[in-house]
């Protein structure tokens, strides 16, 4: 098998990889097997009627082809195979400033990382999605490692529930946009890198087209729809997806849909678990909580991945589930392999698009009447007869709230003899999706036809009631 060396210009049509490995019996059939595994390479190594262009020689060894028998050129085993292009040393080419130097002075000395791999970082372009508690680590140290571009996508705020844990934000941010406030931390700590930010749900109308943008995705959402979402745009568009998920005490890192020296992707998310747990047996850091050091932890753990990947530093967890315990400060890393079954690469392949991803994770479809947080507190001022539940966590009621009754989600159905049937109901949260299962459950067995979910939740009342008092 020949080993190809692919020149820093082109290893951007090679998932940034500097050298791939091919079986051959000469040149010609080598680059046929390059451009059948990287298509957008064959622009760029041959012209239009089928040859080299000249501003490309390929050497075997160290001889140049066009001293040989070109492209008839036979390739032993072990044999190295170079690109190399013409270059004009201006901006295709990474370079550093003396500040910088000194800024990566410590990764440069590492004898396995380098200035190359320093490089590699620099190139990189890193979608992070979601930039709370696993996102304010990871991309706290992707910055400081010098990955040259970041892209972040959140749609929340900051709020002082945040701060316990998401190490990015600090009490001025209070009411900021998080991808605001993470893009002027980041800056403040590397000025030498590039932010770019998207205020918004991660969605499957924007998925692919923000993913196609990126050499590679960090997956640390806290819902099981947006997973997959991440899960199966990285899939369909070829990009490695590195994963980290938390839950009270416990932590999971993983790599998924990584590209191995063959060209071959690895497992992926689907692969681990094909499909997702039933609503509510695994309730999101907002419901079931987290130690504030764990997110910490495990997003630390995630930035390592990531510049492991990108710099082909070391051995990536494709393929491998990493697994921590802070209780009993226990780890184990557990194997999983490619499934037949896969949906999305699979023996019988049965998905080429994106789903709805509230439906496949059971989640209600918005049928339910709703409140606007406007329309919420007129109906207070007007002194309407309604009924007002709040369906979130004691410790969540204690900490603020409308002054309704406090009926949490997981007893909601053993006190239906609570809820009033003879006036408007209307059930919130902290920003609408637990008020909207418990809609869905008591319309669907109990007949319920008088109940209201607060739109946007108490977040969205709180926010209106800052703003009318600014006015």
């Amino acid at each position: 098998m020949a080993k190809v060396f692919i020149p820093t210009p082109l290893r951007k049509f090679t998932e940034k990889q500097s050298e791939v490995n091919l079986d051959g019996k000469n040149v010609a059939e080598i680059l046929e097997k390059l451009v059948e595994r990287y298509p957008e390479l064959k622009q760029y190594l041959f012209t239009v009627d089928g040859n080299i262009p000249p501003f490309i020689n390929i050497f075997v060894g160290e001889q140049d082809i066009k001293n040989l028998q070109m492209t008839n050129t036979s390739v032993k085993e072990d044999t190295l195979v170079s690109i190399i292009p013409a270059i004009a040393g201006g901006s295709g080419e990474v370079s550093f400033s003396k500040g910088e130097m000194a800024r990566y002075d410590r990764h440069i000395t590492i004898p396995e990382f380098g200035l190359e791999g320093q490089k590699k970082l620099k190139q990189a372009r890193v979608l992070v999605v979601g930039s709370g508690g696993l996102g304010s680590p990871l991309l706290l140290y992707l910055a400081a490692a010098g990955v040259g571009n970041i892209g972040i996508i959140d749609f929340d705020r900051v709020e002082d529930s945040n701060l316990h844990r998401q190490v990015i934000f600090g009490e001025e941010e209070i009411g900021m946009a998080k991808v605001e406030a993470a893009r002027k931390r980041l800056l403040g700590l590397n000025p030498y890198i590039n932010i770019e930010v998207y205020n918004e749900r991660f969605t499957s109308k924007n998925a692919l087209e923000l993913v196609e943008k990126y050499d590679l995705v960090a997956d640390g959402t806290d819902n099981f729809p947006t997973r997959y979402l991440v899960n199966d745009a990285c899939v369909l568009k070829g990009k490695t997806n590195v994963y980290a998920s938390i839950f009270q005490f416990e932590g999971q890192v993983s790599v998924f849909n990584l590209r191995d020296e063959h060209g071959k992707f690895g497992p992926n998310y689907r692969d681990l678990y094909e499909m997702p747990p039933p609503p509510g047996l695994v309730p999101n850091c907002a419901e079931g909580g987290v130690l504030g050091v764990l997110p910490g932890i495990i997003g630390s753990m995630q930035a390592l991945e990531v510049i492991k990947v990108i710099t082909g530093v070391g051995e990536p967890l494709g393929g491998k589930l990493y697994s921590f315990d802070a209780l009993s400060f226990t780890s184990r890393i557990f194997t999983f392999h490619k499934k037949p079954s896969n949906p999305l690469n699979g023996e019988n392949p049965i998905q080429t698009g994106l789903v709805d991803y509230e439906e496949f994770c059971g989640l209600p479809k918005q049928s339910f009447k709703e409140i606007t947080p406007e329309e919420f507190l007129k109906l207070e001022g007007y002194g309407e007869k309604f009924q007002l539940i709040d369906v979130r966590e004691p410790h969540e009621y204690e900490s603020n709230n409308l002054s309704g009754e406090l009926i949490p989600l997981g007893s909601i159905i053993e006190n239906t003899d609570l809820i009033k049937k003879d006036r408007k109901v209307v059930l919130h949260c902290k920003m609408g999706g637990r008020s909207a299962q418990a809609i869905h459950m008591l319309e669907q067995e109990y007949g319920f036809d008088n109940l209201y979910n607060l739109k946007g939740g108490i977040e969205a009342v709180m926010a209106l009631k800052q703003k009318e008092q600014v006015l």
